[in-house]
């Protein structure tokens, strides 16, 4: 029986490595991998997934508006639905992948971010936390040793409070952070402005 997986973790945690390697395991065995992304991240090219140790494939691009189902009902004979960045899915494209697990027996497995950069579930991963069948946390690490749970907005050296909730960017605008040592910085950046 097929089931909907939700792999999720900070920034650096290796999450689309995984959704690829996971891929390249399928294909070795002879199955076929639709892979998805949402058309959200541009960060390496519109239909591009890639991870930061280099290795990269193409993707089928779903739009915020794109019925997952009628897509897939495009690509015949799939054996396995890999989705990277799914965070930035709707609540019913989730709800659509759900539905491809359950009435067409589909596997799909899922990878992104818990939380953004003020630690909110976003839309697409607080539907997989409810609906998922499977959740496994991808672990990274903090520059303190302590398990990284925060994917901390950085701009000019500092940790951005406040803005957007999706903004792309890789190593240059995000540090994954443990909370405590998130908070300590964060307050310290707040003592510094006070004393100017």
């Amino acid at each position: 029986m097929a089931k909907l997986y939700f792999k999720y973790g900070a920034m650096g945690s290796s999450k689309s490595a995984q959704a690829l390697i996971t891929k390249f395991n399928y294909e070795e065995l002879g199955m076929t991998v639709w892979l998805i992304k949402p058309s959200v991240d541009t960060r390496d090219g519109a239909d591009i997934v890639k991870s930061r140790i280099g290795l990269a494939k193409k993707a089928d691009v779903i739009l915020p508006g794109d019925n997952i189902i009628e897509k897939f009902d495009q690509h015949p004979g799939m054996d396995v639905i890999i989705a990277d960045e799914c965070q930035f899915f709707t609540p019913e494209q989730i709800d659509q992948l759900r539905t491809l697990v359950d009435e067409r027996n589909m596997p799909v497995i899922c990878f992104g971010l818990r939380t953004d950069f003020l630690t909110h579930l976003f839309p697409g991963s607080r539907r997989l936390f409810e609906v998922a069948d499977s959740l496994t946390e991808i672990k990274t690490v903090c520059a303190c040793g302590h398990k990284a749970t925060v994917n901390a907005r950085i701009a000019g050296g500092r940790i951005v409070t406040e803005g957007e909730q999706v903004f792309l960017g890789g190593n240059e605008s995000y540090v994954a952070m443990c909370y405590k040592c998130w908070q300590e910085k964060i307050k310290k950046q707040r003592e510094e402005d006070n004393n100017r």
